[in-house]
């Protein structure tokens, strides 16, 4: 099942597997258990410390298998045949039940071991999702840390029943303890905000103490993070506050055009770009929302956990997020047959009817791939023709399982309450209505930028997008931005890092041409550094 090339590496990965570890499985006659079975013994003859015992007669899912530290109760399981995405997950799991360290910071494995309680996490995935295996290495983590935590990740491909009868259609999504705990991406850190409600105000009260920084960057995608390594390099005390680190890149499947990385995709860019920014003297503050800014010769930050942080220079590089159609049923419905993921999500829906709500490259795209999975896909754009290339409309052309519309507005989604059951449209045209039976409605709209909480404060353009001179100024002083979420044409990383390199290149010189009370650094100071 494994390459020799692949069995290979991973076996040299294995040596890091420092205590005794068993494998169990339990497994059926079904084809998916031999599957499974010859891929535990190719990983068991890799290690002298890792054995396999095979189980039939239990009562656990099947085909699954759990990995245990002999002798203990630290046990990480897997209901899934873990390849694709999973595979990291798989060999981070078997390392770290082995005995190899955990990589978090030592106050987050400090918190995970002082959960008090006991708590039963599965976490349904698809191996196709990008952002799962965050989610099931998180929680792996968590239960080497605590063995109170038990997880389970579950394919939800694997598991069609269970998936249907607990009306999962979008993954990640985890239970706890038997209820629906959270969907979509999230690290240790949002995991324990959620288990230990007393922490975030500890946090917040520790935001608020902290010193005035230089620059202040807002976001965690590649405009800030290119931003604060810049920054960092003069030597100036730089500090980034952040929902989650990496951005709107985290959902981005595969990255193709970044110059000199052939290939990459969205989750492996932006663990690089942590890892870069981390390699500097730079203040990240994850899991942190702005909520206001109130500009003068100190600048505030709010964030909605109630700290404020000041700064002599901001610079705004939050993005933008997928946008919504804003029709009755949208969000009503978001998780439970209205997706944005068609990567994440698609697996959910084979042999199911969809709708792609969007004819640019995005929509295209994800007709192609969601094609090759459900019974049928129609394609609706609001405008009189496609707007994808003519590369990716041939293809979407040469699919039996796709029917096209266009000049039609989406106007509502119905359900059953529980499920998506149906979507309405109009043809600008002829101004009829129409109703299409169908189980999933995915949205590839473009996108929106995030500056809402910056509405009144800054120039904004008629879209929202913040509006910036040449150097990423704003129409503050002090305030600088950079990225999707500014007037800047062409939404793509390699332009978003470069405009984030600008703009703190520019901030760095309104520094040390501007004169701040007594706690700020002297420009002669700032002048040698640069």
């Amino acid at each position: 099942m494994l390459d020799v090339n692949f069995k290979d590496q991973l076996q040299a990965y294995l040596t890091k597997v420092a205590l005794p570890v068993e494998i169990v499985a339990s497994l059926d006659n079904s084809d998916k258990s031999h599957e499974l079975q010859a891929m535990l013994q190719e990983i068991a003859l890799l290690s002298e410390r890792i054995t396999l015992v095979e189980c039939r007669d239990d009562d656990k899912r099947k085909p699954s298998f759990c990995i245990n530290r002999t002798g203990t109760d630290i046990s990480v399981c897997f209901a899934a045949i873990p390849m694709g995405h999973e595979f990291t997950s798989l060999v981070l799991a078997l390392l770290q039940v082995g005995g190899h360290p955990v990589k978090l910071d030592d106050a987050v494995i400090e918190q995970v071991r002082l959960l008090d309680g006991d708590y039963q996490f599965e976490t349904y995935i698809s191996l196709s999702c990008q952002n799962c295996p965050e989610v099931v290495q998180a929680l792996n983590a968590m239960s080497v840390i605590n063995p109170r935590i038990k997880t389970v990740t579950i394919d939800g491909a694997l598991f069609q029943k269970e998936v249907e009868s607990r009306q999962i259609l979008a993954v990640p999504v985890i239970y706890l303890n038997g209820e629906v705990f959270g969907h979509g991406r999230c690290s240790v850190e949002e995991i324990l905000a959620k288990l230990d409600s007393g922490a975030g105000l500890r946090h917040s009260a520790g935001l608020s103490k902290k010193d005035v920084f230089d620059v202040l960057i807002i976001g965690g995608g590649p405009a800030a993070a290119a931003a604060a390594i810049y920054a960092a390099r003069k030597g100036i005390r730089t500090g980034v506050l952040a929902e989650r680190f990496g951005g709107q890149v985290l959902d981005t499947l595969a990255i193709e055009n970044f110059v000199s990385v052939k290939e990459t995709d969205g989750p492996h860019f932006a663990i690089a770009l942590e890892q870069h920014v981390k390699s500097y003297d730079v203040d990240i503050m994850n899991l942190q929302r702005a909520e206001s800014l109130l500009p003068g010769t100190l600048i505030e930050i709010k964030t909605a956990s109630g700290a404020v942080l000041r700064s002599k220079s901001v610079i705004l590089a939050t993005g933008a997020r997928w946008k919504e159609i804003n029709v009755p049923g949208e969000r009503e419905y978001r998780n439970h047959g209205v997706a944005y993921c068609p990567h994440c999500d698609g697996p959910l829906f084979k042999g199911k009817r969809v709708a792609v709500i969007g004819g640019g490259n995005s929509g295209i795209e994800a007709a192609i791939d969601l094609a090759g999975l459900v019974s049928h896909v129609t394609v609706i754009e609001f405008g009189p023709e496609l707007r994808a290339d003519a590369v990716l409309q041939r293809k979407l052309n040469s699919l039996r399982n796709v029917s096209i519309i266009t000049s039609a507005q989406t106007t509502e989604i119905f359900g059953d309450g529980k499920k998506v059951s149906a979507l309405r449209y109009t043809n600008r045209l002829s101004g009829a209505s129409k109703t299409l039976e169908l189980e999933g409605v995915f949205v590839q709209i473009g996108l929106v930028p995030n500056t809402e909480w910056l509405k009144g404060t800054v120039a904004l353009s008629p879209h929202g997008e913040i509006v910036i001179d040449a150097r990423g100024q704003t129409s503050i002083p002090g305030v600088f931005a950079a990225g999707d979420v500014t007037t800047v044409p062409f939404k793509q990383i390699v332009i978003a890092i470069g405009e984030g390199a600008k703009a703190s290149l520019a901030a760095f010189d309104y520094l040390i041409r501007s004169a701040f009370d007594e706690a700020a650094v002297p420009v002669e100071e700032l002048v040698m550094v640069a």
